[in-house]
């Protein structure tokens, strides 16, 4: 009787363990940890410094080849209208799996091409091969990040905030990866982001997905506790850094370091398990209580009867109207705006081409900085230094500008343009600093370019939203995310890239050296890259006057 007694308990406490741990599985607060997870790996892109002059050398390209290589990552990175469309019809693994078979072929067969297993390709070639790579971050994107604000739409601000913080996170998060799996082979970087990214969208496949809304009295503070952990995460990996600018590290101690990272990078698994076993606990008590019944009475006479006589159809209101009919004919500032009415507007205009000349400015800076760096006699663990500094000011520009612009529109009236237009004129500092080569202003300028280059996005974003309604939001939202890309085109590839290559051949022509059959191309010194950040300085100052000119028109609204 006694063994019987202890099997059956025995049996119910692991029936009991079996039915938690589906439930914590399938639960939307795992939902939540296996979106930051997919979110602290997409941020690939942003490593392009670091593996860029490996690129250069290994491929014999000149520095407007590889910045137009650059141009491709960027566009990929930020056109992310084919992934929208695939989510619209698809369940989001769907987009997840899709966005994973792009990252692991693009940046594996950079890869190939990098270490000589293959021969090398034609440069539309590799700008395919990046394209590719790089547009699985829209994917990500797409996959995790609209999910969750699904799931989420009472919290949708914070969501955001907090996910794409992480996006601007993750360059740092791999970068300590990086240096604990392959020590400092850069060529095995290139390997290392095909494969990984890939790796964890695939393992949170089922996890992701569009869930029955339940809001939860205590869900802001759940988020709120989130992202206190990925500010001690930020934290941490930032005091990591300036420790290995200043000792150099073996591969045991990049080992621990990475360990740490790992450790803060699961601790929101103890805060999901947490609440999601009081939500469990809460439904067995529910599930095994007695049933409480009540019995209502109901009188006729309350019973609301449809009325029989209904307003008839007018034939003229069933006439298709035309989309082109009312393109300009918008709406007031605020209402729901079609896609045609939008793009035709005098705001969407401006505000696209403050996007264009900013983040363009912003790319620049971030697409070269492993240039710049090596331009300007930087060692090559100070390179790796400033696209960790890069990424974890990226992360707080785009978490701080969310928060902080919401507290003043409310309390303050303080428009997000003006902000805009702020964080765009603090970028000039950066610029001017690069164009001048202020000996060791590259820490600076990179903290500057990261946390004004995460800080415009939530502003752009949410002045979309709040100009033209969000009817057509993911549609206008990868609209005027594709102006960046056409920005840095301009100024990346035909400033930086031209300049460039036009004094690296002025020094070799004074040293009475004559450019190889490759092209290797390498420029020494501040006149580098002096005039092309000038350029984008004057660039940046008109896309200021341009936001303020938003403000001023936005001003009642």
């Amino acid at each position: 009787m006694v063994m019987s007694k202890l099997t059956e308990n025995g049996g119910c406490r692991a029936a009991n363990m079996v039915g938690f741990s589906f439930h914590l599985l399938m639960s939307r607060w795992f939902m939540v940890f296996a979106s930051l997870m997919i979110m602290s790996m997409a941020g690939a892109t942003y490593l392009f410094s670091l593996y860029s002059s490996e690129i250069k050398s290994s491929l014999g390209y000149d520095q407007t080849t590889l910045n137009l290589l650059s141009f491709f990552k960027d566009l990929g990175g930020n056109v992310g209208m084919i992934s929208g469309f695939i989510n619209e019809v698809t369940p989001p693994w769907v987009v997840l799996f899709m966005g994973a078979i792009m990252n692991f072929f693009g940046y594996f067969m950079i890869w190939l091409a990098v270490i000589g297993h293959i021969a090398k390709p034609p440069v539309w070639q590799m700008c395919f091969y990046i394209c590719i790579g790089a547009s699985s971050q829209t994917f990500a994107n797409t996959g995790a990040l609209v999910t969750c604000v699904k799931n989420f739409p009472e919290s949708r601000g914070i969501v955001l905030g907090l996910l794409k913080g992480f996006v601007g996170l993750s360059g740092a998060i791999i970068t300590q990866l990086y240096h604990a799996f392959y020590g400092n082979d850069v060529k095995s970087l290139v390997l290392l982001i095909g494969w990984l990214p890939s790796v964890v969208s695939c393992f949170f496949l089922q996890t992701v997905r569009v869930m029955k809304v339940d809001t939860q009295a205590n869900e802001l503070r759940i988020f709120y506790k989130l992202l206190f952990i990925s500010l001690g995460l930020a934290g941490f990996i930032m005091v990591v850094i300036v420790v290995q600018n200043k000792v150099s590290f073996t591969r045991l101690e990049y080992a621990g370091s990475a360990a740490v990272v790992l450790i803060l990078l699961f601790a929101p698994l103890i805060l999901v398990f947490k609440e999601e076993f009081n939500l469990w606990k809460c439904k067995q008590q529910i599930l095994h209580s007695p049933p409480q019944v009540k019995v209502v009475t109901e009188t006729l006479s309350s019973v609301q009867l449809a009325p029989q006589n209904q307003p008839q159809l007018e034939i003229s209101e069933l006439k298709p109207i035309s989309c082109f009919s009312n393109v300009f004919k918008p709406p007031a500032r605020g209402e729901d705006h079609t896609i045609l009415q939008a793009i035709f507007s005098l705001d969407f205009l401006i505000l696209f081409t403050t996007t264009t000349f900013g983040v363009g400015g912003t790319l620049t800076a971030i697409d070269n900085l492993g240039q710049i760096g090596k331009a300007l006699g930087y060692p090559s663990t100070s390179i790796t230094t400033f696209v960790s500094l890069l990424s974890i000011w990226n992360y707080l520009g785009r978490v701080v500008s969310g928060f902080v612009s919401e507290i003043f529109l409310s309390k303050y009236k303080f428009p997000r343009p003006l902000m805009l237009t702020l964080v765009l004129l603090l970028s000039c500092t950066g610029h001017l600093l690069i164009a001048f080569g202020v000996p060791n202003s590259l820490y600076i300028a990179s903290i500057i370019m990261g946390f004004c280059f995460g800080a415009q996005w939530p502003l752009i974003f949410a002045i979309v939203s709040e100009l033209f309604g969000l009817k057509y939001y993911s549609t206008l939202y990868n609209l005027s995310g594709g102006a960046s890309p056409f920005g840095a085109y301009i100024l990346n590839v035909r400033v930086a890239g031209h300049l460039y290559d036009k004094m690296a051949l002025r020094q070799m022509r004074a040293k009475g050296l004559t450019r190889g059959a490759g092209g290797d191309l390498t420029c020494i010194g501040v006149e580098c890259y002096k005039m092309a950040f000038l350029v984008i300085t004057g660039a940046t100052l008109i896309s200021c006057i341009v936001s303020l000119v938003l403000a001023i028109r936005t001003r009642e609204f």
